[in-house]
């Protein structure tokens, strides 16, 4: 006999009516709690929850039922938000309501639209820029006609699907940045769509994650949104122990192998051994960043943008990941025609290689933009992982959101430096989020996993935090430094970037609309600077932040701002720059 819970958990991939053909032979016990909505004339055999999931599947259906539009569900990774998520939908869905599901990434709507429709079956409806424009259109015009009952599944873009009887919005990792529409236009952030439609529409918004954004968890200590908690790991699972490992130490002592510290190696040996499956990550693509030469010190960049040119070593080439210029690795050093240009730095590429000569019986598998170029690469690259037919999995930011991959024992962080020293007031949070996010993907099962962390920097504040898993604490620190110098959530940003192929024209418009500004705003107005790639595409940019408090009028600033750049625009001296204003900027 097998618990509801295995049943439901672990042969999801199994079709309703053969489950309920083994029950019926004596072959599976269905527990009677929570197991299917029958209503409206559906019927769906959903997950058994575990006492922790109860508790919050029932605060959130007294929170909606008390009025509140949305609600943010903070559940620590492995805890089970997607089977609330399916309790939820399957009672929107036998009232005849419309579901939709929204995802940050285009990679995780396979996994999940295929775990969907194990439950749900023909009312799942995938969307993404990854499908055919016919396959969308025919989306469009199908949900358009229909009179409810759907579940869609889909990236940012479907929050403007024609969903008529919309009665539930699930944004699945809502803090993720991919959420924000910033180029081109129109500019916009699906999370925020989400809870605006949910008050005007009258249907509710569920806000999911381990590490909610900051204003979403302020949005919810205060009262504003609805919250409900899970803090701990579905069944049995335990959550994994987590290691920094001091690469300037172990460079001293001789204990670095390439990228890799001692720590990192032996674990991996370790995990491989008993096998098990790793994830490594390191948040650069390609190769390598750069290649330079080492007796002139020339480096390739691009001619469009001001920016180096990463090393592709696989295509024999150097990319502008900005505007896609491509060129040939050059045999000798153009400038001083001495040496040949030598890589720097590490990308996914050159992780895969070293692992490969590291453990050559490992069998070795790469997932980042570059080698998910199609969904049906991306799909083959997580199934084969999925089904143990790859040892390690060596990625990108793809790799750290919503994975369930039952034999990951261990995840290993190449460089989260690079996360933590960026010139970004989010840097902090961020860097939390991708830390917590990617170490949850370990030990999603009994055994508990393990992650090595690699840094430079082990005494700093955030990877203290991540190590003892105190998301409150970060969120705090960063909530009364960004109150002291004036960010969000207790102000709102609009970034204006303007743009033009000549750099001195750019450098007198952004110059009079600053003045112009300030004589408006006052203080409120921060530049004119140069952004840290001050030249894409050919044109030149620089940009200007406004910042108004919380509390403050939006729509008087908005009619102030628009003013203003309707003069700017008719000025014959600046008619011909382009003035870019992104409104919350991430």
């Amino acid at each position: 006999r097998i618990a509801a819970g295995e049943v439901a958990r672990r042969l999801l991939h199994a079709d309703a009516a053969v489950l309920h053909a083994l029950a019926r032979k004596g072959l599976v016990r269905l527990a009677e709690h929570e197991r299917t909505v029958e209503r409206g004339g559906s019927s769906f055999l959903l997950p058994e929850l575990s006492p922790a999931q109860l508790r919050a599947l029932g605060e959130l259906r007294s929170q909606f039922d008390g009025g509140r539009a949305t609600a943010l569900l903070h559940g620590v990774t492995g805890s089970g938000k997607t089977e609330i998520y399916i309790h939820l939908a399957a009672e929107v869905l036998a009232r005849g309501g419309d579901v939709l599901l929204l995802v940050p990434e285009i990679a995780l709507t396979a996994q999940l639209i295929a775990r969907m429709e194990r439950i749900f079956g023909s009312r799942v409806t995938a969307y993404h820029s990854r499908l055919t424009p016919r396959r969308r259109t025919e989306t469009y015009l199908r949900l358009n006609r229909s009179e409810g009952g759907e579940f869609v599944v889909g990236v940012r873009s479907s929050i403007f699907l024609p969903l008529k009887r919309l009665q539930l919005i699930i944004v699945d990792e809502e803090h993720d940045a991919s959420y924000k529409q910033a180029d081109p236009a129109p500019r916009y952030n699906a999370r925020d769509c989400a809870s605006v439609m949910a008050r005007l529409m009258g249907c509710r918004a569920l806000l999911g994650s381990a590490t909610p954004s900051l204003e979403t968890w302020l949005n919810a200590r205060t009262g504003k949104y609805g919250l409900a908690l899970l803090r701990e790991r579905y069944g049995a699972a335990r959550p994994p122990a987590l290691f920094l490992s001091d690469t300037l130490r172990a460079a001293k002592r001789g204990e670095r192998q390439g990228h890799f510290n001692k720590l990192l190696l032996d674990k991996i040996g370790q995990t491989l051994d008993r096998g098990g499956q790793a994830m490594l990550f390191q948040n650069r693509r390609g190769f390598a960043p750069y290649v330079s030469c080492t007796e002139c010190g020339w480096t390739a960049r691009c001619p469009s943008c001001n920016v180096t040119l990463t090393y592709h070593k696989g295509r024999g080439e150097l990319v502008c990941h900005y505007c896609g210029h491509t060129e040939p690795v050059p045999a000798k050093c153009p400038s001083c025609r001495v040496t040949d240009a030598v890589p720097m730095g590490f990308g996914t590429e050159k992780i895969v290689e070293q692992v490969a000569s590291l453990f050559p019986e490992a069998r070795v598998a790469r997932l980042d933009r570059d080698s998910a170029t199609s969904e049906r690469a991306f799909s083959a690259t997580v199934a084969d992982f999925a089904e143990r037919r790859t040892d390690i999995l060596v990625g990108t930011q793809m790799i750290a959101k919503g994975f369930d991959f039952e034999g990951v024992s261990l995840v290993g962080v190449l460089n989260a430096d690079n996360l933590l020293h960026n010139p970004d007031f989010r840097a902090a949070e961020r860097a939390f989020q991708l830390l917590t996010q990617v170490a949850g993907r370990a030990g999603r099962r009994d055994d508990a996993g393990e992650v090595v962390i690699q840094t430079s920097d082990p005494s700093h504040r955030v990877l203290r935090q991540v190590l003892e898993g105190d998301y409150e604490a970060m969120a705090c620190a960063e909530l009364a430094e960004r109150e002291a110098f004036f960010y969000p959530p207790y102000a709102r940003l609009t970034a204006l970037t303007l743009r033009h192929r000549d750099p001195e024209l750019v450098r007198r418009a952004v110059g009079e609309l600053a003045r112009r500004l300030r004589e408006r705003f006052g203080r409120r107005v921060l530049g004119p600077i140069a952004p840290p790639v001050d030249r894409i595409r050919g044109e030149w940019l620089a940009c200007l932040l406004l910042k108004v408090e919380s509390g403050a009028s939006s729509a008087r600033a908005r009619e102030l701002l628009g003013a203003e750049l309707r003069r700017l625009a008719v000025d014959p001296a600046f008619k011909t720059v382009t003035v870019v204003c992104d409104v919350d900027p991430q």
